[in-house]
């Protein structure tokens, strides 16, 4: 049997060799970070080697970073209605969410339903600038979550100018740079976020493993998610994951190294291989090409009439190409994308996005071998063949 393509890394990326080293180093220590002697410290100090490296990835002081067992989490962690500053301590009573987020921030974290407001985002499928000041303009003290890219389309958002509009109205904004991170530059201070989430595995690291990171230090959560013995600060109780976390830290400072040769690698495959597909199939679309917006280098979102996505996966599957009908996160179950829905993208195209994303691993090899895939599935489809059509 040929080699497997794996094409779906914003799913998950495989674990980087700096990660697999720390992994393993640090799973043999037997102590417990929290104890005082020499086991104890001997286990601390991946931690905040880790903690040191993941802040240098997105810009913040280490202990602006608190480790969580997934970006999941983080987001959890951070979408509460108790956050407080230095100059605020009154409840935050309104959260706002872009139509297009992670269903963890869809959720709503720990606000009540009814307190949960959405902003539209354009056919661009970027926020809309222009309906957020009116969005949170009545809310006291709004809390707004806005992602950095979009885990399906690859589409960037205008982080730095939602964060303007939420700060003149005294507001907080919670970034999830989950897909972002690693990929695209991503500093807490200059896009404005007062919040920024981080998941390990999407960079190399453990599955498992988040990060929360705050842009300063009188940013407080006076009600932890989870209490306890008062670790990470007191901010979630729990032994810490070591190994997890030192893997985390390793694959962070890989990515901050590496971030602009990767980045440029997965571009000229992610090009290439776009390219090879529409003029396979004239009539795909790709969403986010041709619309001007910038998207990560190494994703790319696209759909065909007649089309249906689960089967079109399969397909894929079957040829030795792993992708995704969007995001991996609902426990394998397939449904129209809520991020091309908020597009105002047509029903005919909603059931068939398929998703590819790459990596830094991705070859030349790999886009080819999902190019002749699609090509036996494009064929068949023009044929008519049951089973591949709607």
């Amino acid at each position: 049997m040929s080699a497997r393509s794996y094409l779906d890394w914003n799913a998950t990326a495989p674990m980087r060799e700096e990660a697999k080293t720390a992994f393993a180093a640090a799973i043999s220590l037997a102590g417990n970070p929290s104890s005082v002697h020499a086991e104890g410290r001997a286990a601390r100090a991946p931690i905040e080697t880790a903690r040191d490296q993941v802040a240098a990835l997105v810009g913040a002081l280490p202990g602006n970073v608190f480790f969580t067992s997934s970006g999941t989490e983080a987001n959890m962690l951070a979408l509460t209605p108790a956050i407080e500053t230095a100059d605020e301590k009154q409840p935050r009573t309104r959260l706002f969410v872009s139509a297009i987020e992670h269903v963890s921030v869809q959720c709503g974290g720990r606000f009540p339903r009814d307190a949960i407001g959405e902003v539209p985002v354009g056919s661009d499928g970027r926020l809309d600038l222009v309906a957020l000041p009116g969005a949170i303009a009545n809310a006291p003290r709004p809390l707004v979550s806005l992602m950095l890219a979009n885990n399906e389309t690859g589409i960037i958002q205008p982080v730095a100018e939602a964060a303007a509009i939420v700060h003149k109205a005294g507001g907080l904004l919670h970034v999830d740079a989950v897909q972002a991170v690693g990929r695209v530059p991503c500093d807490v201070t200059a896009l404005g976020a007062d919040l920024l989430t981080l998941s390990a595995h999407k960079i190399g690291g453990a599955k498992g493993v988040g990060a929360l990171a705050r842009a300063r230090e009188d940013i407080h959560f006076p009600e932890p998610l989870l209490r306890g013995g008062g670790q990470e600060r007191g901010l979630r109780a729990g032994t810490e994951n070591v190994a997890g976390i030192a893997a985390f830290g390793a694959a962070a400072a890989a990515a901050l190294a590496g971030r602009e040769s990767e980045s440029a690698h997965m571009a000229a495959l992610r090009n290439r291989m776009e390219e090879s597909l529409l003029s396979i199939a004239p009539d795909a679309v790709v969403f986010g090409r041709d619309s001007g917006v910038d998207r990560l280098p190494n994703t790319t979102l696209f759909a065909l009439a007649g089309i249906k996505a689960e089967t079109a996966v399969i397909a894929f599957d079957l040829e030795g190409v792993a992708v995704s009908s969007g995001a991996a996160c609902s426990s394998g179950k397939v449904q129209p994308s809520h991020v091309l829905a908020a597009m105002g993208v047509s029903a005919q195209l909603l059931r068939g996005a398929v998703r590819v994303s790459l990596g830094w691993s991705t070859t030349a090899a790999d886009v080819e071998k999902f190019v002749s895939a699609w090509t036996k599935l494009a064929s068949a489809l023009s044929k008519g063949q049951r089973g591949i059509a709607a």
